[in-house]
C-alpha cells in the first residue's frame, strides 16, 4: 500500500475507508446510501463533490463513495482505494440499460464479465485480447445473498460503454451496435464495470458490479433521475448485505 496520503482525488487519512467499499456513479445515491443504511457515517471525502462516507451496516464497517460517470473517473477511484487506501473489495452499485428482451426495467444484474469498447485495457500492453472479469467469490456470495434474500437477479455479461451517445441515431435500432451485443447475450450496458475488473485483476484486489435496470433499449422505457438516485433500494440492500459477509 502506498503511503500518497491524500492523493489527488480523496482527501482523506489511513484507516477512514473500510475494507469493502460501495461504488455508486452518483455522488448523491453514495449520500442517500449513508444516510438511509449506515449507522453513524461519517464524511471522509468530498473533493469534486465526490461524497465518501464511513459508517456501518449491521455491526460491520462499509464505506460508499462516488466513482463518478465513465472508465476514466472509475479508473481514478478505484485504483486510489485499492493502492492508497487499502480497500479490498469494491461493489459497482450502478445503473444500466437492459439489451435483452427477458430483463426488464427495475431488474438487478450482476456482471460476470465486462465487455468494452474502451481501449482502457491497452496500458498494459498484453499481446491480445484482455477479458475483464468479476471477482468470483464476490459474485458468488452476492448470489447466494440474492437467494436468501429472494432477490431476483440475472447474472451475466455487461457492456462497458466509452460513449453514452453514439452516432447511430438514424439507423433503425436493429442495426445499432447495443443490438449486435445483445445477440451476442449481453445483459445491459453501463460505462464502468470493465474499468474495475481490470484495475482489481492488475492491484490484485475483488471487484464486482451489480446494476439496477434503469431503462429498456428495447422498448425505450425509461427511470427518472431522481428514481435512479433514490429508489433502487434492491440493489443497495444486496450489495450492503454481502459487505456484511465479507467481514
Amino acid at each position: 500500500m502506498s503511503e500518497r496520503y491524500p492523493t489527488p482525488h480523496i482527501d482523506a487519512k489511513p484507516g477512514d475507508f473500510a475494507r469493502t467499499v460501495l461504488l455508486p456513479g452518483d455522488p448523491l445515491r453514495a449520500q442517500f446510501i449513508a444516510q438511509n443504511f449506515l449507522a453513524e457515517p461519517r464524511l471522509v471525502n468530498n473533493v469534486r463533490g465526490v461524497q465518501g462516507y464511513t459508517g456501518a451496516y449491521r455491526g460491520v464497517p462499509v464505506s460508499v463513495m462516488a466513482s463518478g460517470m465513465g472508465m476514466p473517473s472509475m479508473g481514478i477511484y478505484s485504483y486510489e482505494l485499492f493502492t492508497v487506501y487499502g480497500v479490498d473489495n469494491i461493489l459497482r452499485v450502478g445503473s444500466a440499460g437492459a439489451m435483452r428482451s427477458d430483463i426488464a426495467v427495475r431488474d438487478v444484474v450482476l456482471g460476470m464479465g465486462a465487455c468494452t469498447d474502451s481501449a482502457y485495457a491497452t496500458q498494459y500492453r498484453l499481446p491480445g485480447t484482455y477479458a475483464p472479469i468479476s471477482s468470483f467469490a464476490l459474485l458468488e456470495t452476492c448470489v447466494q445473498t440474492a437467494r436468501e434474500m429472494q432477490l431476483p437477479y440475472h447474472v451475466g455479461n455487461l457492456l462497458s460503454s466509452d460513449v453514452f451517445y453514439k452516432d447511430e441515431e438514424s439507423l433503425p435500432p436493429s442495426e445499432r451496435s447495443t443490438a449486435a451485443w445483445g445477440r451476442m447475450g449481453v445483459m445491459a450496458v453501463e460505462m464502468e464495470a470493465a474499468a474495475l475488473y481490470m484495475n482489481a485483476a492488475r492491484c490484485g484486489k475483488q471487484a464486482l458490479a451489480i446494476c439496477t435496470i434503469s431503462d429498456h433499449l428495447l422498448t425505450g422505457e425509461s427511470t427518472t433521475a431522481e428514481q435512479r438516485q433514490n429508489s433502487f433500494t434492491d440493489m443497495m440492500r444486496l450489495a450492503l448485505e454481502t459487505a456484511v459477509k465479507l467481514g
